[in-house]
């Protein structure tokens, strides 16, 4: 059967790259599925993967495609995949895509990452270039300088301000609307980060560079960067619809080396944790749940 694979992997981020170059080392028959979503794509600059530190998230991206081609039995496909469906009698996954195609597989692993949400929709303007959202990533880039810190959810805001504090000192937190124990008020206070509760009225800069943070009382404040705290979701629901268990946190329940609930899927990178990761870890992650996936069909077959 010309479309039955040992395994389809849907992603193409490091987490899904990974586990392929491994599978195609295995001498397993693997497609990937990538349709160019991944959310590094607006970063200028991926940092923290030895040896390819300050990269482009593309040239990453091509130089892992190019690596995972070398391999015969691994097929990149530049396809959507809209659902997944299980042959029960026959214990095979029918993945089916958007220009109507149907692909047949032993194992699936899910590495489709997450997307943001953002409590101000202009954030997307700056994000990637000024504004980011993890400190381990960019804050050497911005250590010194004036940052802002936008989070509305007071766990989140504390967490990130103490990180952040450790790069540039020079820093406000802006809750948007949203109040802050007098408690945690006074602990920034003590390390002079000036808290604002206001209403966020505007951000302003040009091609994607903040140049300052307009409150809703009309105050502007001069910011050149920052952190944001989003929201994160899975971009689609293909999990759930094959009844793999998730935590109440969000958080897909596996057996810590990428196996879900459910015999035959396979989950790896922020898609896992419904959160963000670095490109290292997702990266890793990837390679674990390729190893459980290749261990599996070898018992299975052996």
């Amino acid at each position: 059967m010309e479309n039955l694979y040992d395994c389809i992997v849907i992603g193409g981020g490091p987490a899904g790259l990974s586990a392929t170059l491994l599978l195609g080392r295995s001498r397993r028959k693997v497609a990937m599925f990538d349709n160019g979503t991944n959310r590094n794509r607006v970063t200028q600059e991926s940092h923290g993967f030895l040896t390819r530190d300050g990269i482009k998230p593309q040239e990453f991206k091509n130089i892992a495609i190019d690596e995972v081609k070398s391999y015969p039995s691994v097929s990149i496909l530049d396809e959507t995949v809209i659902g997944i469906n299980k042959d029960v009698q026959k214990n095979l996954f029918l993945v089916n895509t958007s220009n109507n195609k149907t692909y047949i597989t032993e194992k699936i692993l899910l590495a489709t990452g997450i997307q943001e949400e953002f409590p101000i929709s202009q954030i997307r303007q700056y994000y990637g270039k000024s504004l980011f959202n993890c400190p381990y990533c960019d804050g050497w880039e911005l250590r010194d300088t004036p940052l802002a810190l936008i989070a509305e959810n007071p766990e989140h805001l504390i967490h990130m301000a103490k990180l952040i504090f450790n790069w540039s000192n020079d820093l406000i937190a802006f809750t948007n609307g949203h109040q802050l124990p007098e408690n945690i008020r006074d602990s920034f206070e003590s390390k002079k980060i000036r808290v604002s509760t206001e209403v966020i009225k505007q951000l302003h800069g040009e091609n994607g560079m903040l140049e300052s943070i307009e409150l809703e009382s009309g105050e502007i404040i001069k910011r050149t960067g920052g952190f944001v705290a989003p929201s994160f979701y899975r971009p689609n629901k293909f999990a759930e619809q094959l009844n793999c268990e998730v935590d109440d946190i969000g958080k897909m329940i596996t057996d810590g080396d990428g196996r879900t609930t459910v015999n035959g899927i396979y989950i790896a990178g922020e898609a896992e944790k419904a959160g963000p990761s670095s490109l290292i870890l997702a990266a890793a992650d990837g390679f674990r749940a390729a190893a459980s996936i290749n261990m599996d069909i070898t018992l299975e077959r052996f």
